[in-house]
């Protein structure tokens, strides 16, 4: 009976521990934090930052859009069109223009299809692109830094209500229970 006994705790032990394996794995699926694929074209962040040429310049759409948009390759050519420098890069960008082709760049930063995420809400948020994006001014090849999973997303908006609640206390004396703003499921997930 003993035997039996301590066998059946083992099992148990065993299934808890292989089912706790299993919630941490599946807890990271589509976390590419990370990745940063090549792109058919070496563009440097770095380079830009450098020239301090602002993100907004490039990500226009940012301001009034959801999505923040890859520059269109004339944007691109409103400097290189009239920079005398060349290199192997700048050439592919030229002929792609020419040849009036797009760029076909990877999405680096890719969220789950049921979320939905507005890049112009943050931006006018005053939300700066490094804090979702990383050091992208720094970076040879963009890479995903963060996580971009709900908790981290939800730790950020937490905070930052925080902020905003105990601004709104400082003012009106005696509230304390300000409201939470974006931490209503239903404002990103549809």
């Amino acid at each position: 009976m003993r035997r039996v006994l301590l066998g059946l705790v083992m099992a148990l032990g065993s299934a808890t521990a292989l089912g706790a394996a299993a919630a941490w794995q599946l807890s990271h699926v589509g976390v590419d934090q990370g990745y940063a694929p090549e792109q058919p074209i070496a563009f440097s962040h770095r380079v830009h930052s450098d020239l301090q040429i602002p993100c907004l310049y490039c990500h226009f759409a940012a301001r009034k859009s959801r999505h923040a948009g890859i520059p269109p390759a004339n944007v691109c050519m409103n400097c290189h069109g009239i920079l005398k420098r060349e290199t192997a890069e700048i050439q592919k960008l030229k002929e792609l223009v020419q040849q009036q082709r797009p760029i076909e760049w990877i999405k680096v930063h890719n969220l789950p299809d049921f979320v939905y995420f507005n890049h112009s809400q943050h931006v006018l948020s005053s939300v700066t692109c490094t804090e979702c994006h990383g050091p992208v001014e720094s970076m040879e090849r963009v890479e995903q830094k963060a996580p971009l999973t709900m908790g981290w997303c939800l730790d950020c908006h937490r905070r930052r209500a925080d902020a905003t609640a105990s601004a709104r206390v400082a003012h009106a004396a005696g509230t304390t229970h300000a409201p939470r703003p974006g931490l209503d499921c239903g404002k990103c997930h549809y």
